[in-house]
C-alpha cells in the first residue's frame, strides 16, 4: 500500500486517482501528525510526502521515519513545488528520501518511480521474510542437532555399560558407534564379527535388513579375536523411527550359549526318553490289541482293554511327536517329495476322520484336481493334525469347513476353518512354535504343544507359506499354500 501526504485536498484526489488507476492500494494523511500515526499502525510500501505542510513538514516527517526501526525502510519520495532550490534537494535527501520531484509533476516519471520502487520494496520484503525464515530454520535445526547429540550420548552411555557386545548405524547402514566389548570380537569398528563356518553371514542377513523397517533377530556363533571358540549368540537389531522413517540402528549380540546347552541337552533327553518308551510301549500296545481280539464273550472286561489300548494309542502318538522333533533338531527329518493328486490325498484323509469323529459334519464342497509335490504322509499329518485341532478346541463341535482351492497366484491351497475360541494376535506370531500352549486352551485339550511345530517343519520342507487367520471367541483358519504342478 502506498501512503500519500498532503495537506490539499485536491493535490491528494489528482495523485490517489492516477495510482488506482494503475492497481496501486492506496492510503491518504492530510498533515504530518496524521502520517506519523499511520506509518505505526500500517504497513506501507511507499510514501509520497509533499514538503511545504504547516505545523511538522516533510522534512521533519520524514527525518522521524528513517529514526525508527519499524518504519526506516520504506522508501520516501518527496513532493515540492515551492522548495526547489539545491539545498532543499540536498536536505530532503538527507532526512532519507530516495528521491525528490518539483512540481509539476511529470505522471509518467513519477508513475515509473512509483513501480520501481514499489517493486524493489516487495523484493525487500520478501528477501526480510526468507532471512527471517532461514534464521528460524538455522535456530530449530541446530537446537535438534543439539537434542540428538545429548541423546546419542545418553544411548552411548547406555551401551557402554550393559554386558553385551552393542552398537549403532546410520539409518543407510553404516556403523558409527561400538561399545568396549565389540574390540573383542572385531578387529575394526567396519567389521562385523566373524561367525562359525556353516552359520548365517552376519552381513549378508544386514544387507537384506536395510531394505525393510522390521527387527532383525539371528541366533549365530561367534568367537573372540584369535580364538577358535565360537559361542551362540543373538544378534538383534531394532530400528529408531521418527514419523515413520527409520533414522538409526540400535543392535546387540547377547551370549545365549548357556541357554543353547540346556536347550540341547533337554532335546537330547527327549530324544533318548522317546526311544526308550518305544519298544516297551509298542510291546504294551500289541498285547492290548491280542486281549481286544480275545476278550469276546466279557463286554466289560472288553471295554476296559478298548479304554486301555485308546490311551496307549495317545501316548504312542505324543512319543511319535517327540521323535519328529528330536529329528528335526538333530537334522534328521528326511523325507522324498514326489508328485501326488492332492485333491485325492485330501479326500482320503477326509474320509479317515469322519470315521475317527462320525459326530463332526467335516464339509468339503470345493474339491479341485490339482497336483503338487510333496510327501503324501508328511501332507497328511499336518492336515490330520489341523482338523484334529479344530475339533478339540472347539466347543462341542458339530461342523467344520475344509476349503481346497486354486489362489490367484498360481498356488494350491488349503484350509480348515473352525467356529472354535479363536487365538489372539498376539498369541497367533507364536502358535507354531515349540512348546507353544495357549493358556486358554490347557483345561480344554491335552498335549505337549509340539503339534503345530512339527506341521511348520514339514511344510518349510515343502516350501509352503502356512499361517492362521484368527479372532478370540470367533474361530479361526489355519492354512497352507503349495506350489502347483500343472499337467499337461
Amino acid at each position: 500500500m502506498i501512503l500519500i501526504v498532503d495537506d490539499r485536498p485536491e493535490n491528494i484526489f489528482s495523485l490517489k486517482s492516477i495510482l488506482e488507476l494503475h492497481s496501486f492500494a492506496v492510503d491518504t494523511a492530510g498533515s504530518g501528525d496524521e502520517a506519523l500515526t499511520k506509518t505505526l499502525k500500517n504497513n506501507y510500501s511507499l510514501i509520497i510526502l509533499d514538503v511545504q505542510m504547516p505545523g511538522m513538514d516533510g522534512f521533519e516527517v520524514a527525518e522521524f521515519l528513517s529514526g525508527n526501526n519499524r518504519t526506516r525502510d520504506i522508501p520516501l519520495i518527496f513532493l515540492s513545488a515551492v522548495n526547489t532550490e539545491k539545498k532543499f534537494i540536498t536536505k530532503g535527501y538527507a532526512s532519507g528520501a530516495v528521491d525528490y520531484i518539483v512540481k509539476p509533476i511529470d505522471t509518467d516519471i513519477l508513475l515509473l518511480k512509483v513501480k520501481t520502487l514499489h517493486r524493489l520494496y516487495e523484493q525487500h520484503s520478501q528477501l526480510l521474510t526468507t532471512q527471517a525464515k532461514l534464521e528460524s530454520e538455522i535456530t530449530f535445526r541446530i537446537i535438534a542437532e543439539a537434542e540428538i547429540r545429548e541423546k546419542a550420548r545418553e544411548l552411548h552411555g547406555i551401551l557402554a555399560s550393559i554386558p553385551q557386545v552393542a552398537f549403532t548405524a546410520t539409518a543407510l547402514g553404516e556403523i558409527d558407534y561400538v561399545n568396549e566389548r565389540w574390540y573383542d570380537y572385531s578387529p575394526s569398528l567396519e567389521k562385523f564379527p566373524g561367525v562359525c563356518p556353516g552359520d548365517p553371514v552376519i552381513s549378508d542377513q544386514w544387507k537384506k535388513m536395510l531394505g525393510g523397517t522390521s527387527a532383525l533377530e539371528l541366533e549365530t556363533r561367534i568367537g573372540k579375536l584369535d580364538s577358535n571358540d565360537f559361542r551362540y549368540h543373538l544378534l538383534r537389531v531394532v530400528p529408531v523411527a521418527e514419523h515413520g522413517k527409520v533414522i538409526r540402528w540400535v543392535g546387540t549380540f547377547t551370549d545365549i550359549e548357556e541357554q543353547k546347552q540346556v536347550e540341547k541337552k533337554k532335546d537330547e533327553f527327549l530324544s533318548i526318553a522317546s526311544h526308550e518308551l518305544k519298544t516297551p510301549l509298542t510291546s504294551i500296545k500289541g498285547y492290548l490289541q491280542i486281549m481286544d481280539k480275545v476278550l469276546t464273550e466279557d463286554g466289560k472286561t472288553r471295554a476296559f482293554a478298548e479304554r486301555a489300548l485308546n490311551q496307549v494309542n495317545k501316548l504312542d502318538g505324543l512319543i511319535n511327536d517327540l521323535l519328529d522333533v528330536s529329528k528335526i533338531e538333530n537334522g534328521e527329518l528326511k523325507f522324498d517329495l514326489h508328485e501326488l493328486n492332492f485333491e485325492e490325498l485330501v479326500a482320503s484323509t477326509l474320509d479317515m476322520l469322519r470315521q475317527i469323529y462320525p459326530a463332526v459334519t467335516i464339509e468339503h464342497n470345493n474339491t479341485v484336481d490339482a497336483w503338487t509335490r510333496g510327501n503324501a504322509l508328511r501332507l497328511e499329518q499336518v492336515i490330520i493334525n489341523f482338523i484334529s485341532n479344530a475339533i478339540k478346541y472347539t466347543p462341542s463341535c458339530t461342523r467344520l469347513s475344509v476349503i481346497t482351492r486354486v489362489t490367484e497366484e498360481g498356488n494350491l491351497y488349503f484350509g480348515v476353518q473352525d467356529a472354535g475360541i479363536g487365538i489372539s494376535a498376539e498369541n497367533q506370531e507364536k502358535i507354531f512354535g515349540k512348546f507353544f500352549r495357549v493358556s486358554e486352551s490347557a483345561a480344554r485339550a491335552q498335549g505337549l504343544g509340539i503339534g503345530l511345530y512339527i506341521c511348520a517343519e514339514i511344510l518349510n520342507r515343502h516350501d509352503a507359506k502356512f499361517g492362521v487367520q484368527s479372532e478370540p471367541g470367533k474361530g479361526s483358519l489355519f492354512y497352507f499354500t503349495l506350489p502347483l504342478i500343472v499337467k499337461e
